[in-house]
């Protein structure tokens, strides 16, 4: 049988650890792209390709390499055709860590052992079929299976959260009414996160568009730099009063110009009436904004996420016929540590620097986040500022273990907040298991090698801590 309970685990101590301290752990997710609506209105899926296929561009980049035609990823081929068109090359993908999640989620969500191929696709497709339309395969109880008890989800500032007041309302009033209501449902959270990127863009071709539907959500004009920081505000007022305990930017590296409010506010005035920007122009009005974000997250007590390092929309072609988020991306060789300290510094010099998680795409730059972060630890708590874990390309056994050996030799690994899905399946929260397991298993060689003490309680303190405890005590859950 393939993936067993020793799946990842190479010594007795890396059992112990996982299957005593680990295994039983409630999940934190703090950062996905799961929709909100499909949460709050418990949606039944009609089948795995529709969960399962339907968005998830890693599968869809390993259908492309193994020459697969387009209708049967993101084309009008049916559900059950896309399915068997996955399996079939499934087998052609070990070694791809896609091989352990696509197994690890069969077994975990459908009990289903049988590994996937040509041979057994249609079988497994009217298996699992015949599961999802049942109200036990539901959003909300996909997340049950996995014990998840907070995600949050990624949200522009224009989104009237309304999924999430709807969930949050229904499980109080369940609550009230019934004292059979599981400890689960009681305690599920889903709270949004501020991601205001299309704000920061000034040179992307909807800015405008964004500037106007925010305008109309405030109900106030914005005809300047100021007018625009007092609407995100408005927004971000009203995220707070909703739960939100953190924001979100993905960005090719922090913008770190010399600015001034002024100069702010001369480019906006440019951008509105349609005004060619230069280069300079562009770093200066994201500059300042980003750096205002940064202030007004401290304000709130909020958590900044940067995601930093995608080369994003790079086969121009088939972003204009697929559009974004459909697979055509990859790490870029962005310059970091500099403007990443600049930004950071800014704020830590007005004592504005908030908690706050920085993310790596590119693996040449995790000594780069792993020393960064250590510049900035101000000793009001452990590790304000973390490098956060193994990102998008980097989300993967080798990855995730370098990840953690890097910040074991150069940080604190006993901070680390631990693992997130950052995914738009609902059957990828297995991803956190495959992270205990690595974990575990590395502790597990320690000690092995004779590298750590065996002392299972403390290690298993540890463990624990990372995969749960350290994050419900930094987003304050």
């Amino acid at each position: 049988m393939f993936i067993t309970d020793e799946f990842l685990l190479q010594s007795p101590t890396a059992l112990k650890l996982y299957h005593d301290y680990a295994k039983h752990l409630p999940i934190i997710d703090y950062h996905n792209h799961l929709p909100p609506k499909d949460i709050a209105e418990n949606k039944i899926f009609g089948n795995i390709s529709q969960v399962w296929l339907n968005g998830d561009h890693y599968k869809w980049r390993a259908m492309r390499a193994c020459g697969v035609n387009e209708k049967f990823i993101t084309g009008d081929a049916s559900d059950d055709q896309k399915f068997i068109k996955w399996a079939e090359i499934v087998p052609y993908t070990m070694r791809n860590p896609l091989y352990h999640w696509t197994h690890l989620e069969l077994q975990r969500y459908f009990d289903e052992h049988r590994l996937l191929n040509a041979e057994t696709a249609q079988s497994i497709f009217e298996t699992t079929r015949e599961k999802l339309n049942s109200p036990e395969y539901s959003t909300q109880n996909l997340l049950q299976k996995m014990h998840v008890e907070v995600i949050c989800t990624t949200d522009d500032p224009t989104d009237n959260l309304i999924s999430h007041a709807k969930l949050a309302m229904s499980n109080e009033q369940l609550a009230l009414s019934s004292s059979k209501l599981t400890a689960y449902s009681s305690k599920l959270k889903m709270l949004p996160s501020f991601r205001p990127d299309k704000f920061i863009f000034i040179d992307a071709p909807n800015f405008l568009i964004h500037i106007e539907k925010l305008a109309n959500i405030t109900s106030q004009e914005i005809k300047t730099f100021d007018d625009l920081l007092s609407a995100l505000k408005t927004r971000a007022n009203f995220f707070a009063s909703m739960g939100c305990k953190l924001s979100d930017h993905g960005l090719e590296h922090l913008y770190a110009e010399d600015f001034t409010d002024g100069a702010a506010n001369i480019v906006f005035q440019k951008a509105l009436t349609k005004n060619n920007l230069t280069d300079k122009e562009i770093l200066v009005f994201k500059s300042a904004i980003l750096f205002h974000l940064g202030e007004m997250y401290h304000t709130l007590g909020w958590t900044q996420q940067f995601h930093l390092g995608a080369l994003r929309n790079t086969n121009k072609r088939m972003l204009q016929t697929l559009g974004a988020d459909t697979g055509w991306d990859s790490i870029g060789d962005f310059k970091q540590a500099a403007s990443l300290s600049k930004f950071l510094n800014a704020l830590e010099e007005k004592d504005k620097l908030t908690k706050t998680i920085i993310y790596n795409l590119n693996p040449t730059d995790n000594e780069i986040f792993a020393t960064m972060v250590g510049n900035f630890n101000d000793g009001s708590e452990g590790s304000k500022v973390q490098w956060g874990s193994a990102w998008w390309f980097l989300d993967q056994k080798d990855g995730m273990t370098k990840q953690i050996n890097a910040l074991s030799n150069m940080g604190m690994l006993s901070q680390f907040v631990g693992m997130l899905t950052d995914s738009r399946s609902f059957l990828s929260f297995p991803r956190h298991e495959y992270f205990r397991r690595l974990l575990c298993n590395l502790f597990g060689e320690d000690v092995k090698n004779g590298e750590l003490p065996n002392d299972i309680e403390w290690l298993g303190k540890l463990t624990q801590d990372i995969c749960y405890y350290n994050a419900k005590k930094y987003f304050n859950f």
